[in-house]
């Protein structure tokens, strides 16, 4: 019999991926998700295939999946700086009520369970680049905060019903990750760039452009997290790019890609922005044999070239009208 995996924030950008990929890893995929952010247009294509089935629920409430279960992905949760910021107790919610939820469901069902936690628990790093082993620089009552204590307190409980439950469980801490299916104006650097290009306006970079970031195609992502999962690790693990760049820096990469001739405009940085963000992936080269392998070049030209197909309401529609720059 197949091996049944349910994934929750099914619809959204990364869990979205994740359907396509244990579909062809031949699972029958259980997805979950409230489309609170998510779009069901992300996985549209699978609603056909036997193998899959779809439940719009929100994991903050009791979760009932009949049937047995093997594996299960906690990856439901606003990712998105314009989203936590705008629905707050939702984000907390998700990463406490959520994934009691889903550990429990987890003990039920005799489940493998992975949670997607974030670099975020890192904070504002002091230590660079960030190995696992660091606990972080984190304002809990910061404006970030809704989203970065939720994921550390996710970890907290996940543990917690590893040690206690004996749940068989692991830790994904996602760096930066691009690729199709984003959200154009969702307020993360990359599609918010290249949504500015698009539609010809200037570049906006907040704060002066020295703070860096490390970006991980999607693919390779989906990959670490799939390797991860049928692995033996139960510690947090770090799954990311450690390729470097400034925000600046770029930028101007997006300028080249795009051919346009906007120029960069410089706005205030805002409240506990990383000034840093590189990932440690010692971990994951030695335990999984796992390492990215798109460049950074490519994989912008496959995520450009999908921006590009979306329709004009699409690239205009303006989430971020009101959005006050915490990037990521």
């Amino acid at each position: 019999m197949k091996q049944r995996i349910l994934i929750t924030g099914a619809a959204g950008f990364l869990g979205s991926h994740l359907c396509d990929r244990f579909i062809k890893e031949g699972f029958e995929v259980v997805a979950m998700d409230n489309l609170i952010t998510g779009d069901l247009r992300n996985i549209e294509h699978l609603f056909k295939l036997k193998e899959f089935e779809f439940y719009n629920h929100d994991v903050s409430k009791f979760v009932h999946v009949p049937g047995d279960l093997q594996y299960i992905l906690h990856f439901a949760s606003p990712a998105s700086p314009i989203d936590y910021l705008k629905i707050p107790i939702q984000t907390l919610k998700v990463g406490s009520l959520g994934i009691h939820n889903l550990l429990g469901l987890a003990r039920v069902k005799k489940a493998r369970i992975m949670i997607a936690s974030t670099s975020e628990v890192y904070g504002d790093p002091n230590v660079h680049p960030q190995p696992e082993e660091y606990y972080g620089n984190v304002n809990p009552v910061g404006p970030r905060g809704v989203y970065d204590e939720a994921k550390r307190f996710q970890e907290a409980m996940t543990m917690a019903y590893h040690t206690y439950h004996k749940v068989d469980t692991r830790i994904i801490r996602i760096f930066n990750t691009y690729g199709p299916r984003m959200r154009l104006n969702d307020g993360r650097v990359l599609p918010a760039f290249i949504g500015q290009a698009l539609r010809g306006e200037d570049l906006t970079i907040f704060g002066d452009g020295s703070q860096t970031r490390s970006f991980c195609f999607v693919d390779d992502l989906v990959e670490g997290i799939y390797r991860l999962l049928m692995s033996s690790y139960v510690l947090p693990m770090n799954i990311g790019n450690p390729s470097e760049i400034t925000i600046k820096e770029f930028a101007e990469e997006i300028i080249k890609l795009t051919s346009t001739t906007q120029k960069i405009i410089y706005q205030p940085l805002p409240k506990d922005d990383p000034k840093q963000r590189q990932p440690d992936i010692t971990k994951a080269r030695q335990i999984l044999n796992w390492e990215p392998k798109v460049s950074r070049a490519e994989g912008l030209k496959i995520t450009y070239e999908y921006f590009k197909s979306l329709p004009k309401d699409v690239l205009y529609h303006r989430d971020h009208k009101n959005f006050e720059g915490y990037i990521r």
